[in-house]
């Protein structure tokens, strides 16, 4: 990567319509319009649009921005469709406050706390499986994400949460599809979510009911007097350096924050594992092959997880071809330089994980699934930014200790019980949303071992 500072000028890029730039071609087909980008105009990229941005596509642009330029960006407006559900939790705060916030909880995912839920991830997905019959066609997708979310709840709110599943998983299913549509359509997203459109009068209907379970719950808690292992009341006994602690809103958001993003992105790693193992019964075999010689029949525990490196690997590639989060988008708050090229404040700067992880220079045959890439250290050879599946400076996911324990538990704990052929050999493609969605079911006839 070549640079050099280009005062007067825009990096290359797509000429774009003079009143809607780029919007047009990228809705029909975001990550093919943004591959294309890559391969006609190189490592940085220049956006027209109504928001102006800069598609940066190399690991070292990456780091300029999520770390050493960091101080001069905010979240992307983009945000705005998730603020009534998310609140001022990690995901969407800024500033002093979210340093704040951050420091308070971090605690909470400390790799010794999150240990202690392996077990729920185990039973859970136990439950799960007696539900499944040998020879039967399950969108494997849909119950990936019931899956995660029960883990997710669980984890958070104990066994108090149990009654309540149901409200939660259809309240889920409407905020995200508000997402869905909002994120991919412009008039949509331009909408303000008061307006009392149908679609706005059921996301804030299923807000609310999640909202009432959230702050019973977190009554329930306070009047106990009693301190549990579940997250949730870590959360309300955790006392920032000053003395005080987060109020029972605050609490919310991050509770909130925690069942969306916790749950929704390790179903789609695991979705897009089960998608590409079926489609690759040479990987799975090898898959096999491990479990067997670690675990022999029984489930796993945490004290495997360290010998199933085939099981991880299958893992790093899998969201290295499918990443959950497929792009970090940011808003400039300062003029500052990206690449040598100037940057104004309210432009956009967009680093997408689907191109840098498919990037020849970093990863040989960049579209074959081969989690054996990741043999003899291969992540250590990499640049920094050339594989951030879950972002990258202070603002990498703090629950990603959690996230891929509960991938690797659940992958060794259901192939050890069943094998799945896609249904009509069925070709799934990506939906870049918000995050990288299977576009149909992933259809898949169960195989009892």
């Amino acid at each position: 990567m070549k640079s050099s500072t280009n005062s007067q000028h825009l990096p290359p890029g797509p000429k774009g319509h003079f009143l809607v730039g780029i919007l047009p071609e990228y809705q029909r087909n975001p990550l093919g319009f943004l591959s294309n980008c890559t391969k006609n105009y190189g490592d940085i990229v220049y956006l027209p649009g109504l928001i102006p941005s800069y598609l940066l596509n190399h690991p070292d642009l990456i780091e300029e921005m999520l770390v050493k330029k960091q101080q001069n960006l905010v979240k992307s407006q983009l945000g705005s469709i998730v603020k009534p559900l998310l609140g001022n939790g990690l995901l969407m705060s800024e500033g002093e406050f979210w340093k704040k916030q951050r420091h308070l909880i971090n605690p909470a995912f400390h790799h010794a706390r999150i240990a202690t839920y392996s077990q729920v991830m185990v039973d859970y997905t136990q439950k799960m499986l007696t539900t499944w019959q040998d020879g039967e066609i399950r969108d494997i997708h849909h119950d990936m994400m019931n899956l995660t979310l029960a883990i997710a709840a669980k984890t958070l709110f104990g066994s108090q949460v149990d009654r309540d599943m149901d409200t939660i998983e259809r309240a889920i299913k409407i905020t995200l599809k508000q997402f869905d549509t909002h994120s991919t359509n412009l008039l949509l997203f331009l909408l303000p979510d008061w307006i009392p459109t149908p679609d706005n009068l059921r996301f804030h209907n299923a807000v609310k009911q999640i909202d009432t379970i959230i702050y019973r719950l977190i009554q329930e808690h306070r009047a106990s007097g009693q301190e549990t292992d579940d997250l949730l009341s870590m959360l309300l006994n955790l006392q920032a350096e000053d003395g005080t602690r987060m109020s029972d809103k605050q609490v919310r958001d991050e509770v909130m924050t925690f069942i969306l993003a916790g749950h929704e992105t390790t179903a789609l790693v695991l979705s897009w594992a089960w998608y590409l193992l079926a489609k690759h019964p040479e990987v799975e075999a090898k898959l096999i092959t491990e479990l067997q010689t670690v675990l022999a029949g029984r489930t796993p525990d945490l004290s495997d997880l360290r010998q199933l490196r085939y099981t991880e690997w299958v893992i790093l590639e899998t969201m290295r071809l499918y990443p959950p989060v497929w792009a970090i988008p940011r808003t400039v708050k300062n003029d500052c330089e990206i690449g040598g090229y100037p940057v104004k404040k309210g432009h956009g700067l967009l680093a997408c994980q689907w191109i840098v992880h498919r990037d020849s220079r970093w990863f040989s045959d960049p579209d074959t699934f081969n989690p054996e890439r990741w043999d003899n250290d291969f992540a250590k050879s990499l640049p920094t930014f050339a594989y951030f599946p879950f972002g990258g400076g202070s603002r990498i996911c703090i629950g990603k200790a959690f996230a891929m324990m509960e991938a690797s538990v659940v992958l060794a704990t259901i192939a050890q019980n069943y094998r799945f052929t896609l249904v009509d050999q069925q070709s799934v493609e990506p939906w870049a949303s918000l995050t990288l969605r299977p576009q149909q079911p992933i259809r898949v006839c169960l195989h009892k071992r």
